[in-house]
C-alpha cells in the first residue's frame, strides 16, 4: 500500500531558497586590507620584500588588483614601490617618530585641557577602554593594546568637538599604531608604565584638573622621543 502526503487545501509546501552567497569586497580592497594588517601589526617588518606573486598568492586573486593595492600603500608611505622587483616595507624612521611625538603634543595637551571638566559619558568610555587595555597586556595582545592605546586618546580628541583637530589626530592612527607595535615589542615593560599614564590621566580628568591632566600627557608622549635616537629599526 503505497501512501501519500495529503496537504490541506490552500497550504502551500515550503521551498527552501539557495542561501545568498555572502559578497567579497573588492579583490584590490582584499589585498589592500591583508597587507595594511600585515605592515600595522608586524607580521611585515620594515625592510621586506613583498612580491606580487606572493601577495597575490596569499589573498588568492590575480596580480591586477595587488598592483592597484600597493599604490594605495605607497601614497600612504607604508611601503616604496621597485618595478619588477616588488614592495618594501618601509621601516619607522627616528625623524617620522619625531614628526608624530611633535603633532601629538600640540593636539593632545590641548585637547586634554579642554576635555576638563570631562563629561561622564568620556570618563565612563575611557576607563572602558583602560579595563581593555589591560586584559589585552596580560594576554599579551601587544597589538591589540596599542589600537586601544590610540583609541584612548583620540577620545580625549574627540571630546573637544573640534572636527578639524579630530581629522588631524585621526590621519596619524595608522603610524601611531604601527610605532605603538613597535614600541611594545622593543620594550615589553612599557606596558606596564603606560597602564599607569592611563590612569593618571583618567584620574586627572576626573578630578577636573586640567593641568596634571596635561603635564601626564605631555610625560606620556614624550617618552617618544627616546625611540627619535635611533632605537626603533
Amino acid at each position: 500500500m503505497r501512501t501519500c502526503c495529503i496537504y490541506p487545501v490552500g497550504m502551500k509546501t515550503a521551498v527552501q531558497q539557495p542561501a545568498s552567497p555572502i559578497k567579497q569586497p573588492p579583490a584590490a580592497d582584499r589585498v589592500y586590507t591583508h597587507v595594511k594588517q600585515g605592515v600595522l601589526d608586524r607580521r611585515y617588518e620594515g625592510g621586506t620584500l613583498l612580491t606580487e606573486g606572493e601577495l597575490a598568492d596569499a589573498v588568492g586573486v590575480s596580480r591586477t588588483p595587488v598592483r592597484e593595492a600597493l599604490l594605495r600603500l605607497e601614497v600612504e608611505g607604508l611601503i616604496r614601490l621597485y618595478p619588477k622587483k616588488g614592495a618594501l616595507v618601509l621601516p619607522v624612521s627616528a625623524q617620522e617618530i619625531a614628526d608624530v611625538v611633535e603633532t601629538r603634543q600640540l593636539v593632545e595637551e590641548h585637547a586634554a585641557r579642554k576635555a576638563v571638566p570631562a563629561p561622564p559619558a568620556l570618563l565612563e568610555r575611557l576607563a572602558e577602554l583602560l579595563e581593555q587595555q589591560k586584559a589585552q597586556a596580560a594576554a599579551g595582545d601587544l597589538a591589540g593594546a596599542a589600537l586601544t592605546d590610540r583609541t584612548f586618546h583620540a577620545e580625549i580628541v574627540r571630546s573637544g568637538g573640534n572636527e578639524i583637530l579630530s581629522r588631524l589626530y585621526d590621519q596619524l592612527r595608522d603610524r601611531q599604531l604601527r610605532m605603538g607595535v613597535a614600541v611594545m615589542h622593543s620594550h615589553p615593560d612599557r606596558i606596564a608604565k603606560t597602564l599607569a599614564e592611563h590612569e593618571e590621566i583618567l584620574e586627572a580628568l576626573r578630578a577636573g584638573d586640567a593641568q596634571a591632566a596635561v603635564g601626564v600627557v605631555h610625560r606620556h608622549v614624550s617618552w617618544f622621543e627616546h625611540l627619535a635616537r635611533g632605537e626603533v629599526r
